[in-house]
């Protein structure tokens, strides 16, 4: 039964989710401004980003290990106002020195707190009996959306780093602090049921040789993702000849439909199952990355775009909440390795693709992800409740 405790929970944490996607948003949505104000240069640009989802894999890490000793919601509860922080550290920094400084917490912080509202989301949606994973990630989409409109704002009017930032912070952060006293820790304390969590007295550890699958489908989805977020202007720009304008037109779309499919994903897994949402998710990206493949013009490639959104947008909460089904007795662990292919997604799909294309041709590129997420059609029966997996 759903009390006032779970719907303040639910509230709480999806409000994390969405603090996070503006956070983020801010963050790489400004990417050329940082550039500017820290003098970096083209080649050295790329060692900065690729370190933030390294540190942030080294956070996961760390988290999976904190929630041995502490609850998820502790972890959560500083790692939010530690990733704010780093961004008003990237905006008020005036040495490359500093610029690192305030990454590396950044990076770190985003681990740390990727895994563990990932851990709360779980756990949450096994007290409801229900799907609501889904309606979790919707609201991080929700926040990217926002963040890249506050950043677009700022940079329409000029606005130093700090000066978009700090307001941003400024209301986050204490909004932030105060929802925290709602998170819900389920399995972890007296007057709570037994559900999923790090794997405690009696409980064997998990194989987690089993949860490979899920890693792949994590890895697929972000190499999808950050395929779209990379090289989608450049694309409709540079192969399918749209204008300057149109072409920053397909990543929003893609956040667009990306909230519309989370928004009504948890109803399809509550009425189709998650292996089926899950495999028609994973056909349409597909077709998604077909369509911007054979397309032979900028409105051919936007609905390819779309589609991708619509597609994508159900892999990666399922996945979460498969790991949490799949080993219930150690799923705080779970989730955290699993997160950790969220960022080895992220570092291999611009690359690969962008290497692709160089060598080869960016309409053959785009096919790569395309396989690759095709492949999760035979992962699918992974999202399948079944009896819990140990060693």
């Amino acid at each position: 039964m759903v009390d006032t405790r779970m719907r303040h929970g639910r509230a709480a944490l999806a409000f994390s989710f969405f603090a996070q996607g503006v956070a983020f948003a801010l963050l790489v949505t400004r990417i050329p401004a940082v550039q500017d104000r820290y003098g970096i240069s083209n080649a050295l640009l790329p060692a900065f980003l690729a370190a933030v989802p390294v540190l942030a894999g080294a956070g996961s890490v760390g988290a999976e290990h904190l929630v041995k000793r502490v609850r998820p919601g502790l972890v959560l509860r500083w790692s939010q106002p530690m990733v704010l922080l780093a961004l008003l550290g990237v905006a008020a920094g005036d040495a490359v020195l500093h610029l690192a400084v305030a990454l590396a917490f950044f990076g770190v912080g985003v681990g740390a707190l990727d895994a563990s509202m990932n851990m709360l989301g779980v756990s949450l949606q096994y007290r409801y009996g229900r799907s609501i994973m889904l309606g979790f990630h919707a609201a991080y989409s929700l926040g990217g959306i926002v963040g890249a409109t506050l950043a677009w704002v700022g940079a329409h009017g000029q606005l130093p780093l700090l000066g978009s930032y700090l307001p941003v912070a400024a209301v986050l952060l204490p909004a932030a602090l105060l929802g925290s006293r709602w998170y819900l820790d389920a399995g972890r304390g007296p007057d709570l049921e037994e559900g999923p969590g790090a794997a405690g007295a009696g409980q064997p550890v998990a194989a987690f040789r089993l949860l490979l699958p899920l890693c792949l489908v994590m890895t697929f989805a972000y190499i999808g993702d950050s395929t779209v977020s990379n090289w989608s202007a450049k694309y409709l720009q540079d192969v399918l000849g749209s204008s300057e304008q149109l072409a920053t037109v397909p990543y929003n779309v893609y956040m667009a439909t990306t909230l519309i499919g989370r928004s009504l994903g948890d109803l399809g897994v509550r009425r189709f199952g998650a292996a089926a949402v899950v495999r028609a998710g994973a056909l349409l990206a597909a077709l998604g990355f077909g369509t911007v493949a054979a397309a032979p013009g900028p409105g051919t490639g936007m609905l390819g775009f779309t589609l991708l959104g619509l597609g994508l947008c159900v892999l990666v909460p399922q996945t979460f909440a498969a790991a949490g089904r799949l080993f219930p007795g150690a799923s705080d662990s779970a989730v955290a390795r699993l997160n950790i292919f969220n960022y080895v997604g992220f570092l291999i799909g611009s690359p690969l693709v962008g290497a692709l294309g160089d060598v080869w041709n960016y309409r053959a590129a785009m096919l790569v992800p395309m396989a690759l997420v095709l492949v999760t059609v035979v992962y699918a029966t992974s999202f399948t409740p079944r009896r819990t997996a140990t060693a």
